[in-house]
């Protein structure tokens, strides 16, 4: 368990996000958050809702006493997403507690502090999910649509690139280091991904503006449809039948 002192909202929020490779689920109370991570992909489901328990009871909350519950509504593994979703709706529909749905990819750039960040993010399938923000203390304004693409079609980023910091997985992708201009960016952090501490900042401010959806109209941000290849098509891309 983690605590940072990340959370001067005076909110109650519960934040959950499994869309990444490791999990987490954080409590925003007052000042402090605590969270729970850990996991593997394929293991999420194991440990959400027993985190969720566990964070509740320390905290001495029912889950009625929240104010709202934030989940990471992608775009991200189809799986996590789902499971995300799945978790919130039932957690809200049992309390009556207000949904918050977070981009994931605007909580991976908050992960990364003030600037402006370039986040690209491994979709498999032999693309990858892209955004452009700018990060000022909690507020991550978009520079860009979220899309989906292959490396080779990532787009750059406006202005000087010494600017920007890449952020996220899919700059660990072989062929989106040898686009021309991704060594100009001022730095790359391509192990940076989204945790529930920052599904749970953006949540907050969501909850203050007034924002929240009905348990029954939650679902992902998924991008695009598709979510496997055929055999075929792994095949002709080099992976195994």
């Amino acid at each position: 368990m983690r605590f940072d002192i990340e959370s001067p909202n005076g909110m109650k929020l519960l934040a959950i996000e499994t869309s990444s490779e490791t999990a987490s689920v954080a409590l925003l109370l007052d000042d402090k958050v605590s969270a729970r991570e850990g996991g593997t992909p394929g293991t999420h489901a194991r440990f959400v809702l027993p985190w969720v328990t566990e964070l509740l009871r320390e905290s001495g909350l029912s889950l009625p006493q929240l104010d709202g519950i934030a989940f990471s509504a992608g775009p991200g593994s189809f799986t996590g997403l789902r499971l995300a979703v799945s978790v919130a709706q039932g957690l809200s529909v049992g309390s009556g507690v207000r949904l918050l749905a977070v981009p994931t990819l605007e909580a991976l750039a908050l992960s990364a502090g003030d600037g402006f960040k370039c986040v690209c993010v491994d979709a498999r399938m032999s693309e990858v999910y892209s955004a452009c923000y700018e990060v000022r203390g909690d507020v991550v304004s978009a520079r860009s649509n979220i899309r989906v693409s292959p490396p080779a079609g990532l787009n750059r980023p406006e202005g000087e690139l010494a600017s920007w910091q890449g952020c996220g997985s899919g700059f660990a992708l072989a062929a989106v280091g040898e686009l021309p201009w991704v060594a100009d960016l001022g730095s790359i952090d391509s192990a940076l991904t989204a945790h529930a501490r920052q599904i749970g900042r953006l949540g907050c401010l969501r909850l203050a503006a007034g924002e929240g959806i009905d348990a029954a109209l939650a679902s992902p941000i998924y991008v695009r449809d598709k979510v496997a290849q055929t055999t075929a098509e792994r095949l002709a891309a080099g992976g195994r039948a």
